[in-house]
């Protein structure tokens, strides 16, 4: 039965369950490409025209899952180094990828929040996105600084280039049912569907030894 919500503590709740509709439909799919507003409210219990109270549009709500990945992002990190210190190079690369690895969703949408999503939601909306986005991006490069002592420099430059290895490489390693089924087809093709976390490990380690020897 779809119910209207009553109080600030209702709509904060209906918000994060329309979040968590969005994220498993995501999975399930196969991207956030797929996802659209009437599986969204269906799966949430929520009216389809009563998601507007919540979200103006589909866009708005998927970049309101990204800036919820980024603080998911920030606390994998924080739970990961726990009060570890002296990390080398390769082990902070390796607790970036293990932890933006782990949140599947987040990888997809770090390439639609670029092309389109912060581009097709009010000013405000978007200025909230960067605020909330850069503050967490800020808090994981103080963590990992603290407990490896590489360099904010190094390590801000590090994370940049698991954003972008991370959009990059989710997509190409999620092909569309279009481009899984001609990869069957012709297997050659296949090796650009790469395996996702241990390239994104590989190549982010190698990077970091780079930065450090810079």
């Amino acid at each position: 039965m779809h119910q209207r919500a009553r109080s600030a503590d209702d709509k904060a709740r209906r918000s994060e369950e329309l979040l968590a509709a969005a994220e498993a439909l995501a999975l399930e799919l196969g991207g956030v490409r797929f996802v659209t507003l009437a599986p969204v409210t269906a799966r949430a219990g929520i009216h389809r025209t009563g998601v507007r109270r919540y979200y103006a549009s589909k866009e708005e709500l998927l970049l309101e899952l990204a800036e919820r990945g980024w603080r998911q992002w920030r606390d994998a990190v924080r739970e990961e180094l726990g009060d570890r210190t002296g990390l080398d190079p390769r082990q902070v690369a390796g607790v970036m990828a293990g932890t933006i690895a782990g949140l599947p969703v987040f990888c997809d949408l770090l390439t639609h929040v670029t092309l389109s999503l912060e581009g097709d939601v009010d000013v405000e909306r978007a200025r909230r996105y960067k605020t909330n986005s850069f503050a967490a991006h800020d808090e994981i490069v103080g963590a990992l600084d603290h407990a490896s002592g590489m360099g904010v420099e190094r390590i801000s430059a590090l994370l940049a280039a698991a954003l972008a290895f991370a959009a990059a490489f989710w997509q190409v390693s999620h092909p569309t049912p279009a481009l899984a089924a001609l990869y069957a087809q012709v297997p050659r093709w296949s090796h650009v569907a790469l395996d996702f976390a241990p390239r994104l490990r590989m190549l982010l380690e190698a990077t970091a030894v780079g930065l450090a020897e810079a």
